[in-house]
């Protein structure tokens, strides 16, 4: 920063009413509160602040992850090293570097950086920071990042308030989402911004932040050493989310110096942190990628996946009743007749989800996904139902057969109604031959039975039919 010093102040700070204040990891300017205090908020925050902030990456060569991102010419590192200006959203799951990365680019040469947080900030507060940003850069030539965290919890009115300053480069706009923006972010916001995306954590980039953390002074500092499986058990619990694993890490550190203890061994960071998060959104892109994939390994067959993603809808909170109508759609357009039971077992788990509910319902459900992921396969119903209703929407249509037609009123046999209809229960075989279909579809086979599972008898009996009732003569192989 061009004579800025920067400093991270306390959330505890009053603000007057109506002034504009960057929330959670607010950044402000010395002058504010002068050297003295700032010098005070400084050792504050390395004694008292959390160790995920005191570990945030200080320079790019500190960031782990986000190869695609950072490589050399790519437009983040770019942006980072003080060039090529451009409004960015940062989309991606938690702890994966979208605050850091919104730090860095604020140190870029020249710019002064403002924080909002879309849970606590409105349109007032958005324009009295673009307002200060166009003073700013009109008196001193010096441009402003504003980071907003949550941005797609801001309204559309409240992303319309920004378009302008962000066409115009008043403000630099570094935005930051979990949640898929081109559900939640309105498209003019989006034609002005880079969407750059961030992906979970490896394993490994977690491990070398912990190992980091353990180590280096503004981390644990050493005194306290970790052993492999606790290290192992604390990147298993992160799930790829950088602030997860450190947070775990520094409540194990704090339980097992509680203790006298000198190393943070398995059963310490089992006995502080029991569970894994479960990344899950039930209204963007994870509740349709986790009920993409759920589906996809019923029809697959793969039982124990499927399990596994019915128990990360559960674990989130999911619509129980949605999972149930997926099973009951799966139950006919992918096993089919080849498992007739398959609806019935889908649909007695709809039933018995919406009389006893939950926790219990996840039996039921675990049940019917079981039975359909382990059924034979057939997606004949739907191949055949569909091609029935493409023919329809052709003009594949026609007339009903007089025969077939309703002769249950005054006047139908006059207009030939019902006359010359053949009853199948008079005949022995309960089959014969009779036109069913309008002359235009006459002959489709729409059904096309698998050798699947229970269509193995129909494969073998619906030619049989089709011949009775069509009066054709057996076919000589």
């Amino acid at each position: 920063m061009t004579g800025v010093r920067r400093v991270w102040w306390s959330q505890a700070v009053s603000w007057p009413p109506g002034s504009v204040a960057p929330v959670a990891d607010g950044l402000f300017d010395e002058g504010l509160f002068g050297a003295e205090v700032a010098d005070k908020a400084e050792r504050a925050l390395a004694d008292n602040a959390p160790l995920p902030v005191r570990m945030r990456p200080r320079t790019l060569d500190e960031v782990v992850g986000q190869d695609h991102l950072l490589g050399p010419g790519a437009p983040l590192r770019r942006l980072v090293e003080g060039a090529a200006p451009a409004s960015i959203l940062l989309y991606g799951p938690p702890g994966t570097g979208k605050t850091t990365l919104a730090t860095l680019v604020s140190q870029a040469t020249g710019r002064r950086f403002v924080a909002l947080s879309a849970l606590s900030s409105g349109v007032k507060e958005v324009r009295a920071v673009i307002q200060e940003a166009r003073h700013r850069l009109g008196r001193s030539g010096e441009s402003t990042v504003l980071f907003i965290d949550e941005v797609h919890r801001f309204s559309k009115t409240q992303q319309d308030a920004l378009l302008g300053a962000v066409e115009d480069r008043v403000v630099l706009l570094v935005a930051a989402t979990t949640e898929n923006p081109f559900f939640s972010v309105v498209s003019p916001l989006l034609s002005r911004s880079l969407v750059l995306q961030l992906h979970s954590l490896t394993d490994e980039a977690v491990r070398a932040l912990v190992d980091r953390s353990v180590a280096e002074e503004r981390g644990l500092g050493g005194r306290l050493r970790l052993t492999e499986d606790a290290a192992e058990h604390l990147v298993r619990l992160a799930s790829g989310d950088a602030r997860r694993a450190l947070t775990a890490l520094e409540a194990a550190a704090e339980a097992a110096e509680s203790t006298g203890a000198e190393v943070i061994d398995l059963s310490t960071v089992e006995a502080t942190v029991d569970k894994a998060a479960v990344r899950y959104d039930r209204d963007g892109d994870q509740h349709f990628d986790v009920t993409s994939a759920f589906i996809k390994s019923i029809r697959g067959s793969d039982v124990d996946a499927a399990l596994h993603y019915l128990a990360r809808m559960v674990e989130a909170g999911e619509d129980p009743r949605f999972i149930a109508r997926r099973l009951v759609v799966h139950a006919s357009e992918d096993v089919g007749m080849a498992d007739p039971t398959a609806l019935g077992v889908a649909v007695a788990a709809a039933q018995a989800v919406a009389l006893i509910g939950m926790p219990e319902g996840r039996i039921a459900l675990a049940q019917a996904t079981i039975h359909l992921a382990t059924a034979p396969k057939s997606n004949a119903v739907i191949t055949a139902v569909d091609a029935a209703l493409h023919d329809v929407r052709s003009g594949a249509a026609g007339p009903v057969p007089a025969h077939l037609r309703d002769g249950h009123y005054s006047g139908a046999k006059k207009l030939g109604n019902a006359t010359g209809y053949r009853y199948p229960h008079d005949v022995a075989e309960g089959v014969l031959a009779q036109q069913y279909p309008p002359d235009a579809v006459v002959g489709k086979d729409y059904y096309q039975p698998t050798s699947r599972g229970a269509e193995r008898a129909l494969a073998e009996r619906m030619p049989r039919l089709r011949r009775v009732i069509r009066d054709e003569s057996p076919r000589r192989g």
